[in-house]
Order: C-alpha cells, then sequence, then structure tokens
C-alpha cells in the first residue's frame, strides 16, 4: 500500500515553486485540493468529460417559471444540434459532452423510443404528493453512479456536471430550505427571469408545499418528497466519484444543491467538489458559505447547463499544470526569499 500524500506535502511542493507565497490567491487551495483528490504533487487532468442532466418537473405546471414546460424537450433538442451555450464551450475546451434524458416530457408526435436514463415524463407535481418514488429516486441515483463509473472507467478524472429542467430552481430552492430550514425567501429566485408578481408566487406556491409534508426527512426522503430526477442523478454522480481518484466540477445553484444532499448522505463528496462559480440565484451564495466552498468565479451568470463549469475549466486545468510544470527555485537558480 502506498503512502497517502498530505496537505503538508503538497503545500511544501507549492512553497517551492517559483513565485512569492500566496500570490496565486485562490488558486492555491485549488492546486492542493487537486493533488489531495488526485493522491500526487503533479496533477494531470486527464479526459474531461461534462455531463448536462436534463428532466421535467410536475411543479412547472403552477407557473413557476418564466417559459413553458416544452422548453425543456426543445432545448434538449437543440443540445443534440450543438447549438446551446455548453455546446460552443465544450467544443472550445475540449470537454467530451453527454447529455442525459432523465425524465423529459417527449414533445407532441414524437415517436422515438426513451433512452435507459429515462425514469418518466417528468415528476409529479410536489405541491400535491410525493416528486417521484423510493424506486424511482434509488434508479435515478443509481444511474447516476453509473454514468460517473462509466467516464472514471474510461479514462476520465475530472467530470464537469450541469442540468436544465424548467422548474429546477423551484425544485432546488425546496430542497435547499427543507435540508437546511433557512426562510423560503432565502432560497428562492427568479430562476429563468421573473418579474417581483411571480417570484412572490413562486415562494407561496413552494410554502404550501413544503406544509404538505411537515415531517423531518432524510436526504433520500427529500429527494423523494421534493426533489428532480436529474438532480437525483447528480448526487448519484457525487456520490461515485467519492470512491475515486476524480473530481466534480460543480455549475451553479441547482447542481449546488445536489453537492448538499449528496455531502450530506456521504461526507467524502465535499473534498472531490471544486465550486465554479456563484450564480445570480438569491440562494446560491449562503449555500456556498455553508458548503465552505470558494467558487472560481463570480459572473453573476444564472444559465445552468453547465456553462459555469465549462468557463471555469481553464483555470481548473492551469492550475492543475502550475503545481505540476512549474520550478522550483532550486531547479531555476533562483532565490527564494530573502534571508537575514
Amino acid at each position: 500500500m502506498t503512502d497517502m500524500i498530505t496537505t503538508q506535502a503538497l503545500q511544501r511542493r507549492l512553497d517551492t515553486r517559483t513565485r512569492p507565497q500566496g500570490s496565486l490567491g485562490t488558486l492555491e487551495a485549488l492546486a492542493i485540493q487537486l493533488g489531495s483528490v488526485l493522491q500526487t504533487e503533479t496533477p494531470v487532468l486527464r479526459s474531461p468529460a461534462a455531463f448536462v442532466f436534463a428532466a421535467d418537473h410536475g411543479i412547472a405546471a403552477d407557473g413557476v417559471s418564466a417559459f413553458p414546460q416544452s422548453v425543456t424537450s426543445q432545448m434538449l433538442e437543440n443540445y443534440r444540434n450543438e447549438g446551446a451555450a455548453i455546446n460552443v464551450l465544450s467544443n472550445q475546451h475540449g470537454l467530451d459532452l453527454t447529455v442525459i434524458d432523465a425524465g423529459v416530457i417527449p414533445p407532441p408526435g414524437a415517436r422515438s423510443a426513451r433512452p435507459p436514463s429515462w425514469l418518466a415524463p417528468g415528476t409529479r407535481n410536489f405541491r400535491f404528493e410525493p416528486a417521484m418514488s423510493a424506486e424511482q429516486c434509488t434508479r435515478a441515483i443509481e444511474t447516476g453512479r453509473m454514468f460517473a463509473s462509466d467516464a472514471i472507467a474510461r479514462g476520465s478524472n475530472a467530470l464537469l456536471l450541469g442540468e436544465m429542467g424548467i422548474g429546477n430552481t423551484a425544485c432546488a430552492a425546496m430542497l435547499l430550505h427543507r435540508r437546511t430550514d433557512w426562510p423560503l425567501a432565502d432560497c428562492v429566485g427568479r430562476g429563468t427571469g421573473l418579474d417581483d408578481a411571480a417570484l412572490e408566487r413562486k415562494r407561496q406556491l413552494l410554502a404550501e408545499s413544503s406544509a404538505r409534508c411537515p415531517r423531518v426527512l432524510s436526504p433520500f426522503e427529500t429527494l423523494v418528497e421534493f426533489g428532480g430526477f436529474e438532480i437525483a442523478m447528480l448526487a448519484g454522480v457525487m456520490l461515485e466519484v467519492a470512491r475515486h481518484r476524480c473530481i466534480v466540477v460543480v455549475d451553479g445553484f441547482a447542481v449546488s444543491v445536489a453537492a448538499l444532499l449528496a455531502t450530506e448522505m456521504d461526507a467524502r463528496v465535499r473534498a472531490h467538489c471544486v465550486f465554479s462559480h456563484c450564480s445570480a440565484e438569491i440562494g446560491h451564495r449562503k449555500l456556498l458559505e455553508h458548503l465552505q466552498a470558494q467558487p472560481l468565479l463570480d459572473l453573476r451568470m444564472r444559465l445552468g447547463e453547465g456553462s459555469g463549469a465549462a468557463l471555469a475549466w481553464p483555470l481548473i486545468e492551469s492550475t492543475a499544470r502550475l503545481m505540476t510544470e512549474m520550478a522550483s527555485f532550486e531547479s531555476a537558480g533562483v532565490a527564494d526569499r530573502k534571508r537575514d
């Protein structure tokens, strides 16, 4: 059995590189995280794989989004035609992109068979009943594990995670509210761009939904009652990654909520998560603080679909290269600091 690479050893290596200590700012902590997760002083990120999990939500029928529910299936087709932002960014940065239909409502007249990942035509409306069955939730988590396991078996040690689904910011806000007991006003944001009146209605609808099931819930039970198929699959990816020398690059609000749930299920998950950015959703910044996470970017984005993770990818890759390829003071013949 090989010795574990310690944080202290990684810090020593970083301190001997040709730069003033601390001069790389946030990237210094990221460099140590990469080395710790990959268990090497010279981290190399291989075959980065991006995943977008898409699903519909029963709560969307109550008008919690500025867009109609049909947009989910339309965007699924847009991804297939390489017309979305995540397609552009994945092509730019050499990311292997996979879009997974976790439970999108087929468009009218659609005749194509549903993929094995597809669970149902969206979740049920959690204002009136549980969003999914325990069996569906288990299957969703295991499906996410399978996608992660397959990517790792193909040689990837970096998975970038995104999501898409009309109504899923309402779902994510509801999950955050129930896992933290924070007021809904601190969890519920504008999503796709709601005006003030629609935002207040969204909060009222979620308050009614929460009142339907007042008992204390486990993380798994919370997913069953108020979750989405795509969020459960995202949690499954992270639960599997925690078993391997692999990082996950977390996108925005909904993926961060999945990270919260996965961390509650398995505390090892948190160490593997690199949080790409802080989104404009009202609950995201507070959630990142709760997870003691320092996002790499703060661009006020709220697009989802893994776009923030893809934009942060060059920073992550550069950090690994700095840790691996930068010369030491000794090898470069540079004095490391003034001596008295």
